[in-house]
């Protein structure tokens, strides 16, 4: 089967089309009903009808935004009427969901006329807080986008004219830098004289272009003040028109040093492009083919040729998802009137910046592994990036309000977590913790200093000000791999071959004569990256120390418990995972380190996975879980369970719930605990399941995880003398971003 027939398939799939409406709010009881319809719905009515903006308070109106077409330019389909659009339509709908949470109503006009188009859309700005025009052909787009703005008090945006001109703004501002030239003097040739086209190369002067510098090719050619003044091209068209001799496209790129296609593909060859100035940048977008196949572009001169296309198969795509969905989002959560040009500039300026920064490893893996840094074929964001969220929408929201669009002032740093929240509750919780650490910074060693991801993690560290990271490696490697990553700081680095040693060695053998350790061994021993690590730690050389990329977590593991050690107050270690839900975070404990836990063990790491909670600001409620409720089931394995709960309950320093035994269903489900164990200490549904058993935790937790849709943080190590804690092998750099501010933060509660 071709893509066609897989994408019938795929929108005629029960249910068809692409979206649905669901409730945000419970609807289970009677009174659920009477407060979402009547008669409690007539109190937020009446609120509304007192002060209109009141319905931003009770209603979605905030988050709704409109997708508006009559169909009459689609993609490359053209006029296929409003009821073949629909599919587009709510296609956008999807995507607007999918990076930005905002919800969407497609709304598809059988109108013709501007006039049309304007009376029906102005008649809906009660019901949206925005609205996006799609799929409008010229002249109209222009005079049906220009009157709503005049007309409505909320923000329209016509993203075929103005989606594809912020991307490519933000690919050009780098494309310009790399290339060494300075955007007022570049001479830049349009291919393509259409709404997209003409509103690029306004959104080009926004960002400094010269306006005269501009050459705008149609299907006639270059469109010049002779063809203007014989009424051969329309008054749009005519904003671009120079004085200049008249002749084709080839005639207009000798010399240029920018190419912008936006027509049909194909029409750009190798000698046209070889006709260009130096180190030319070219930006063919037509879909599904471009002006010029990327390939040709690039070996077309021996120079730096910068490419960017509309495809997905090749560097630099310029995608409008991008666009719409961050630029809303800022636009509607500072409740803008209008998405004007300083919003759009804004949010082209945070790509552009956005580029520069460091590639997430599920990035990287979403697109192939391709090599991800910022140069020639890489100076715009993908689209599956979710900082681009973090970056576009604040920068707009910030525009909008310097500009005076806003009509709602936001802290910036606490709208930034809020939009972590809108990507999952894991954000959220790390963000708690991240914050906590930078307030004060520790010196995490990371052990396994000379891997690429350890050195990419430890420049996020000292960026974001969360850690201060001291590198455990070969010097020469790290600063060959800094410089091949094109990152730009400078970590503290102890490498193991070097002098200087003697001092952990003397610490290490004091540490372990005892268990067999000779002097020469400790000499050979201190030279394993995690043995020096748990060395330096111990000793206050370091605050933290992370390790296990590498190795296998029970190799790992075994230099700093036999180093490091326990807590005074502690026994026993442990591993636990945060598995946070939409709304709900669960600890699992334990699920990396003790095989077959007696009570005594049990009962401990639930006290240490109850201070962990609170680092989290989670208050703890604790399940000791089992096959077995409340002595159904009695024999040794379920016993030990319920005496170790009996412990708990007994010890006058456990200041949070417990109870168990208990099966798991019980433990996480409100109506069996109050229904059936009403007696129990539990009146809310536990938030840290204690597993009976090694086995138990890792099954559990990988279960809840795969099948449940939770995101996991983890492993971290609780119970141990210092903050230690050990990634699991193919960990990503975020995971070791978050970890690391686990330890700091565990630092913190040690000072």
């Amino acid at each position: 089967m071709g893509l066609d027939d897989d994408s019938l398939d795929y929108h005629r799939e029960d249910p068809p089309g692409k979206i649905e409406i669901s409730t945000t709010k419970p609807t289970n009881t009677q009174r659920d009903l009477s407060l979402a319809y009547s008669p409690g719905v007539a109190a937020p009515c009446r609120a509304i009808r007192d002060n209109e903006d009141e319905a931003y308070s009770y209603t979605a109106k905030g988050n709704l935004v409109g997708v508006i077409s009559n169909g009459s330019a689609v993609l490359g389909l053209g006029d296929i009427g409003p009821s073949a659009s629909k599919p587009v339509m709510e296609g956008k709908g999807v995507l607007f969901k999918r990076f930005a949470d905002i919800d969407v109503f497609d709304i598809e006009l059988d109108q013709d006329t501007a006039e049309e188009m304007v009376t029906s859309i102005s008649a809906m700005e009660p019901t949206f807080g925005g609205i996006n025009l799609e799929d409008i052909k010229a002249p109209e787009c222009f005079e049906v986008e220009e009157r709503l703005r005049e007309e409505m008090d909320i923000p329209v945006f016509h993203d075929d004219q103005h989606g594809t001109a912020i991307i490519s703004g933000a690919a050009l501002l780098n494309a310009v830098d790399i290339s060494e030239k300075e955007i007022g003097d570049l001479d830049i040739v349009f291919s393509g004289a259409g709404a997209s086209a003409i509103a690029t190369a306004r959104f080009y002067v926004s960002l400094g272009a010269t306006r005269d510098n501009i050459t705008m090719c149609d299907s006639s050619g270059i469109i010049t003040e002779q063809r203007a003044e014989d009424g051969d091209v329309n008054e749009f068209k005519q904003e671009f028109a120079r004085d200049v001799p008249e002749g084709d496209l080839a005639d207009a790129m000798d010399g240029a040093d920018v190419f912008v296609g936006l027509s049909v593909g194909g029409i750009v060859d190798e000698d046209m492009v070889r006709s260009m100035a130096d180190n030319p940048i070219i930006f063919a977008m037509a879909n599904p083919d471009p002006e010029i196949d990327y390939e040709k572009a690039k070996n077309a001169r021996d120079d730096t040729v910068i490419v960017a296309t509309g495809r997905s198969d090749y560097p630099n795509q310029v995608n409008n998802v991008l666009g719409f969905p961050f630029i809303f989002r800022g636009a509607l959560d500072a409740r803008a009137t209008e998405i004007n040009e300083e919003m759009k500039v804004a949010a082209a300026e945070a790509l552009a910046t956005l580029s520069r920064e460091d590639v997430p490893d599920a990035v990287v893996k979403a697109y192939g592994e391709q090599p991800l840094q910022f140069g020639s074929e890489y100076i715009i964001p993908k689209p599956l990036d979710p900082r681009v969220l973090f970056e576009v929408a604040p920068a707009v929201a910030r525009a909008a309000m310097e500009s005076g669009a806003a009509r709602r002032e936001l802290d910036l740093d606490e709208y930034v977590e809020q939009l972590e929240a809108r990507l999952g509750k894991s954000r959220e919780m790390m963000r708690v913790v991240l914050n906590k650490a930078k307030s004060n910074p520790k010196r995490v060693v990371l052990a396994e200093g000379d891997d690429e991801k350890m050195i990419r993690a430890a420049y996020q560290l000292v960026d974001q000000g969360i850690a201060q990271p001291i590198l455990i490696g070969d010097r020469e490697k790290i600063w060959s791999e800094m410089d091949r990553l094109g990152l730009s700081f400078e970590p503290e680095i102890v490498d193991p071959e070097e002098a200087g040693l003697d001092p952990y060695a003397d610490r290490l053998y004091e540490l372990r004569q005892r268990k067999g350790l000779t002097r020469r061994e400790a000499d050979e021993l201190i030279r394993d990256g995690n043995y020096l690590g748990s060395v330096m730690v111990e000793m206050g050389d370091a605050d933290a120390m992370l390790t296990g990329l590498m190795h296998h977590y029970p190799s790992a593991l075994r230099p700093p418990l036999r180093v490091v050690g326990t807590a005074e107050d502690a026994d026993y270690a442990a591993g636990v995972y945060m598995l946070t839900f939409k709304n709900r975070v669960i600890f699992c404990v334990d699920a990396t380190v003790n095989q077959d836990p007696s009570r005594e063990v049990l009962s401990e790491i639930t006290k240490h996975t109850a201070d962990l909670a609170r680092r989290f600001n989670v208050e703890p409620r604790a399940a000791l879980l089992s096959y077995s409720d409340f002595g159904s089931v009695d024999n040794a394995g379920t016993r030990k369970v319920r005496k170790a709960a009996d412990r708990l309950r007994a010890d006058p320093e456990v200041d949070f719930p417990v109870d168990g035994e208990m099966q798991a269903d019980t433990a996480v489900v409100e109506e069996i605990m109050n229904d059936t164990y009403s007696f129990s200490e539990l009146e809310d549904p536990a938030n840290i399941l204690v597993f009976p058993n090694l086995e138990a935790g890792n099954i559990g937790y990988k279960l809840l995880q795969r099948l449940g849709g939770a995101e996991a943080i983890g492993p971290m190590l609780v119970g141990m003398d210092e903050p230690v804690h050990v990634l699991q092998r193919g960990d990503e750099v975020k995971d070791i971003v978050n970890l690391a501010g686990v330890a700091v933060v565990d630092a913190q509660e040690q000072d």
